[in-house]
């Protein structure tokens, strides 16, 4: 490989220019990546050097493997062939092309800003792309890059780009095309209960595993829920194989007697992990709102209620523990059709093609919270669950057999761990409960408290204008409407990076959260 060379220079907020970007080798081959962390992949990639007999190594980077797949296989393969989260540039001066890529499900984040006259620049985050001034009447659009897809874009001699071809290189019903480079090869096939449990739990087990390698010390979030107990209890299981030199650390963040606190401590217990309580108020979140609003580049309701608990518990594990690589649940409310509101689901086939729609559109929502508000203090996100075998293989599943089951959700995922004393049976059959709720108690949720706040931050008046205030996604409560207020304060004129509010289906909804529908029961114990 003539003159190849692979170096990470975007971090969040930084953007990568062309039509202006000065200092480019010709004939170079350059691999740039926003925040391009292969996950603990440096087994698959040390695999997939030594099943290609790449020799020709000039660096110890992760990252470098690219320019090698890419020139043996081209963009598309390549990027088939990354078992991880990641978002890249690659740019191949030789024969004037620039890559755009990014992970199947958004994990890492990547924006794009690209002119009518070819001026592209990309950032890790949209806030780095809205200073950069270009000669454009009306100002370019910021816009997040695809989820599972490549770019290509010819280079011309000026430095300016056209685009040529945008397509998908993988869907979260496929089978990944590095399933055969994997430590776990084939499944036993069918679909009889017992197989099928099984697999959940091979898959599974393989995908926190392959997450283990890390440099820097490994800790979990652990609220009390389903998912990060599953987590939490095979990250310290398989640690104590490995012979990791240190304790896996826990986190809860919550009052002292919300739900959440309660169940994590008694996880944390039950599987013997350095467990760390971080006391929430309300006071403490209402003063972090504005800051993760920043962070986000969201005014989603849900997403900003649950990150405030996600920012400050991550602040506290940067200030106060050397955990770094922090393993998390997301993704497994939609995988396993984990809302409460699948149980009103008109047909097994409605609720097959919503968890779909929802793994689609993660990197707007529950990725987003989930790296946004950890990377704001420089932790590293883990999330097993959305593990492309994993995630394949559930979705492959009878639309019938992931529905909730006798009043349950994600019915077929406990009974995937039933009997193995993995974590306690309370917990392995608790109810669902947002995180934004769950750190509070049932008496008084967060979301209760926070609209009680706004009452006096937000008038009637303003209210009542907000349809031409902000025509597009009009807010229709004091607190929608100090969100976006926020927002457009920090991001004047972006609203359309936002598509739509989350909200649950099947049901007459007029707030996100759980506790608001007709059908949430709370735990007896709460």
């Amino acid at each position: 490989m003539a003159a190849g060379r692979c170096e990470c220079i975007c971090t969040h907020s930084e953007a990568k220019t062309f039509g202006g970007w000065p200092g480019v080798k010709k004939g170079s081959k350059e691999a740039t990546s926003l925040q391009e962390k292969h996950q603990g992949q440096t087994d698959i990639l040390q695999k997939l050097k030594k099943q290609f007999e790449f020799t020709d190594y000039q660096t110890k980077v992760d990252g470098e493997i690219l320019l090698h797949l890419y020139e043996r296989f081209g963009i598309q393969k390549m990027a088939t062939l990354l078992d991880g989260v990641f978002a890249f540039i690659l740019l191949d001066t030789a024969n004037r092309k620039v890559f755009l890529g990014r992970d199947t499900y958004g994990v890492r984040p990547m924006f794009k800003l690209l002119t009518d006259n070819g001026f592209l620049a990309v950032s890790s985050e949209a806030k780095g792309l809205t200073d950069i001034t270009h000669s454009m009447s009306s100002p370019p659009k910021i816009t997040p890059f695809l989820p599972g897809h490549f770019e290509v874009f010819d280079l011309k001699p000026t430095g300016k780009v056209e685009s040529i071809q945008m397509d998908r290189f993988h869907y979260c019903t496929q089978e990944p095309s590095h399933a055969v480079y994997d430590t776990v090869e084939m499944l036993p096939s069918g679909f009889v209960p017992e197989t099928v449990k099984s697999n959940i739990r091979l898959l599974f087990e393989n995908a926190v595993r392959k997450r283990l390698m890390a440099h820097r010390r490994i800790g979990c979030l652990l609220s009390g829920g389903l998912d990060s107990s599953l987590v939490a209890a095979m990250l310290v299981k398989l640690a104590k194989e490995e012979k990791l030199k240190y304790p896996i650390q826990t986190f809860a963040i919550g009052a002292e007697d919300s739900p959440d606190i309660l169940a994590a401590r008694m996880v944390a217990s039950y599987i013997g992990s350095e467990h760390h309580e971080v006391n929430f108020t309300p006071e403490e979140g209402f003063k972090a709102v504005e800051e993760v609003i920043f962070h986000l580049e969201t005014y989603d309701i849900t997403t900003i209620r649950a990150s405030v608990g996600m920012y400050l518990v991550s602040k506290y594990i940067r200030e106060k523990t050397d955990s770094v690589v922090i393993f998390s649940g997301e993704g497994s409310d939609e995988l396993t059709q984990g809302y409460i509101y699948f149980h009103k689901a008109p047909t097994p086939k409605a609720a097959a093609e919503e968890s779909v729609r929802l793994m689609k559109e993660l990197y707007l929502f529950d990725v987003l919270r989930a790296d946004r508000t950890t990377a704001a203090h420089g932790l590293e996100l883990r999330v097993p669950f959305l593990d492309h075998r994993f995630t394949a293989y559930y979705l492959s599943l009878p639309e019938e057999m992931r529905q909730p089951k006798d009043g349950v959700e994600k019915h077929l995922l406990r009974d995937s761990f039933k009997g193995l004393n993995l974590i306690p049976d309370e917990i392995l059959w608790r109810r669902k409960e947002a995180f934004s709720d769950g750190m509070t108690s049932v008496k008084k949720s967060w979301y209760n408290s926070l609209q009680d706040q706004m009452e006096s931050e937000v008038n009637d008046y303003d209210l009542e204008k907000a349809p031409k205030t902000f025509p597009f996604l009009p807010p229709r409560t004091k607190e929608a409407y100090f969100y976006r207020q926020v927002f457009e304060k920090l991001y004047p004129g972006q609203a359309k990076w936002l598509s739509h509010y989350w909200m649950p289906r099947w049901i007459n909804a007029t707030d996100p959260s759980a506790r608001t529908l007709s059908i949430y029961k709370p735990d007896k114990d709460q």
